[in-house]
């Protein structure tokens, strides 16, 4: 009997031999408005073995607005972001913590936790019965985007490189609530919790990695921590080069790594990942995704010789874009297949 498709996620992420790649494609709005039909092509042939659950939240004082839609956006936090792309995230343009010395901005939402625990348990529980997928929490910690959203971008760098007083206060109630909400999920039947951060630019880490030791990797301990005391597998997102960090990730147990291979050293990634973390697999966006099939093709075969495993370890997965040619998204995830075949043969 054929593998369900969240047996095959669990098996992929354990590596217990899966009957076949697991598949996870995402999409931003703004590809999916202005491409329907493509996108409806590329899920049918290439459906997700995984999906996010509806979070059962309690209502929020400060949320108004579309994350996507042209215009004002209010997040949970308050932070405002501002949007002129539509289908593209925002930015924050003034943050609610402008200066360190007044800390009347930080504001975690623990109003959105469930006052009723049991029946959004309940809620959350019946979601994964109804479902043969991998099920990830429907929320979304992100301890150092958030700082920056509190912050500003630029205040947050010089944070992170003078270390003044108040930093590791804001740090420290960003984590307390996150741990609280992933303490809530850990108490239902879903299958993993994601996190993100994107930590890297095109060539490097965005702060010192010595800084990031001292004062994110105790975060992401207490995060991964926390899931596999309850048996739940632990996922992070992250643009950029991270190589720098990736040992520390491994060492702290992560299961699965959503990472942009694209730009960072594939044979230094597989000496220290390989086999200790699930990869999902991340097709170039900006150098081949853009581009033409071949490239794809090109691009999948140099990642599968360094990273594919029939017994585990990756996951066909790609993001479409507003600049992704629909024929290469099909291409390289026919590729993966392809590559899965001729192991398996």
């Amino acid at each position: 009997m054929a593998q369900t498709p969240r047996e095959v996620m669990r098996k992929t992420f354990t590596f217990d031999h899966p009957d076949r790649l697991g598949c996870c494609v995402f999409a931003l709005p703004a590809f999916i408005w202005s491409r329907p039909d493509d996108y409806a092509a590329i899920m049918k042939e290439f459906p997700a073995d995984c999906e996010w659950a509806p979070a059962p939240y309690d209502p929020s004082s400060c949320l108004s607005g579309d994350p996507f839609a042209e215009g004002i956006y209010v997040d949970e936090w308050g932070c405002v972001f501002t949007n002129i792309n539509p289908g593209m995230i925002g930015e924050v343009k003034t943050p609610l913590i402008p200066e360190l010395e007044d800390l009347s901005g930080l504001k975690p939402p623990y109003e959105l936790l469930p006052k009723n625990e049991a029946a959004a348990i309940a809620q959350v529980n019946e979601f994964c019965r109804n479902t043969d997928k991998f099920v990830f929490a429907g929320c979304n910690p992100r301890p150092w985007e958030r700082y920056q959203f509190l912050r500003g971008t630029e205040n947050a760098m010089m944070d992170m490189a003078l270390r003044e007083e108040n930093v590791d206060v804001i740090l420290a109630a960003i984590t307390d609530y996150y741990v609280r909400e992933i303490e809530f999920w850990c108490k239902t039947d879903v299958d993993g919790i994601a996190y993100m951060d994107d930590w890297g630019s095109q060539q490097a880490l965005l702060i010192d990695p010595a800084t990031w030791r001292e004062l994110f990797k105790p975060i992401y301990r207490k995060f991964i921590d926390c899931c596999h005391a309850a048996g739940k597998f632990a996922f992070m997102h992250s643009d950029g080069n991270i190589e720098a960090i990736l040992p520390d990730l491994v060492e702290l147990g992560l299961d699965i790594g959503n990472f942009q291979i694209g730009c960072m050293n594939l044979e230094k990634v597989a000496t220290v990942a390989k086999g200790k973390l699930t990869f999902f697999g991340e097709i170039d966006r900006q150098q081949v995704l853009t581009k033409t099939p071949e490239a794809a093709r090109t691009f999948v075969r140099n990642v599968a010789r360094h990273l594919y495993d029939p017994a585990g370890g990756i996951v066909k997965e790609l993001e479409l874009g507003v600049l992704v040619e629909p024929e290469t998204a099909l291409t390289a995830l026919r590729e993966w297949d392809k590559v899965d075949r001729e192991a398996r043969q």
